[in-house]
């Protein structure tokens, strides 16, 4: 059976990903692809960073101290930036685990009278349960912020904050109800899944505002591949993969499943270089799916 349409059909793996005794992936939310096309799962498990091959054999797991992961991200240069939500902090490693930067105060959110009730009265500075990041050639910095807040969030390449940008809202530009991920595409333009709003936003590297994507079920991340490609996993149940200018140009799912292939709650997706798609799930799909590009 094949997913997908066009261009962009796929086979999925079933099983693919081992891993040894003991190691589980629970709700993988963020998912990357080094330039050895190995795959980084960034879950919620014991071990929340677990790397396999391409072919889904098991490399290592991470001993990083991260509480609640959210979104991830490969840099340019191949450091790995991890977004820790419940910690409101997002950390960058080198490949080998070394700590190199930590943006954010750990376990001091920043006041948008975010709480019991879970809305953002105000934006705010950096961070409140952020949920995703891009760097771009340069080594800038760019942070969905996120669950309490409602802000991008752009930091030198050293981890000065030099702008930041958005508010609460749900219609105009530049407004966010839970900014979800984020990633830079080919243009330079910074592509934010603005989830509760249905929409991806996209922006300059310095905030302002080019267009709006709408047609979305919970948007949840965003990630651009090497050929300016767009992969869109939403929360409600489908995958979209679209061009450039935002045309679909694949998609499948939409009902709830956990029939390989199919989804519960996709949450981040990565694509190496042979095109192949994996896609990882949250809620109670808690599982890495690849799907080979034919």
């Amino acid at each position: 059976m094949t997913f997908g349409s066009g261009d962009f059909r796929y086979e999925v793996i079933k099983g693919w990903g081992d891993l040894p005794p003991g190691y589980k992936l629970f709700q993988v939310a963020g998912v990357a692809v080094d330039a050895a096309d190995r795959v980084f799962a960034y879950n919620r498990s014991d071990h929340k960073l677990i790397v396999f091959n391409r072919d889904g054999s098991f490399v290592k797991a991470w001993k990083n101290t991260t509480s609640v992961p959210h979104g991830m991200r490969i840099g340019p240069d191949g450091n790995i930036y991890l977004v820790d939500q419940a910690s409101h902090v997002v950390l960058k490693y080198s490949p080998d685990e070394e700590l190199l930067l930590t943006l954010g105060n750990r376990n001091q959110p920043s006041d948008t009278g975010y709480g019991e009730h879970k809305v953002v009265k105000r934006a705010a500075g950096p961070f409140n349960n952020p949920t995703g990041g891009a760097v771009n050639e340069a080594g800038e910095i760019f942070i969905s912020d996120g669950y309490g807040n409602c802000r991008v969030h752009k930091y030198s390449p050293q981890g000065e904050l030099l702008k930041s940008w958005g508010v609460p809202g749900t219609e105009g530009p530049g407004e966010f109800l839970l900014p979800h991920g984020i990633d830079l595409d080919k243009q330079g333009r910074l592509l934010v899944a603005d989830r509760e709003n249905h929409r991806i936003q996209l922006f300059t590297q310095d905030g302002e505002h080019l267009d709006t994507w709408t047609g979305f079920r919970q948007p949840c991340s965003i990630t651009v591949g090497p050929d300016g490609t767009v992969y869109v996993p939403e929360l409600g149940s489908r995958m979209s993969i679209l061009d450039s200018d935002g045309n679909v140009l694949a998609r499948w799912g939409g009902e709830e499943s956990k029939a390989a292939g199919e989804f519960i709650a996709p949450h981040g997706a990565a694509v190496d270089s042979r095109g192949d798609l994996y896609v990882g799930e949250v809620l109670e799909g808690s599982r890495l799916q690849k799907f080979a590009r034919v």
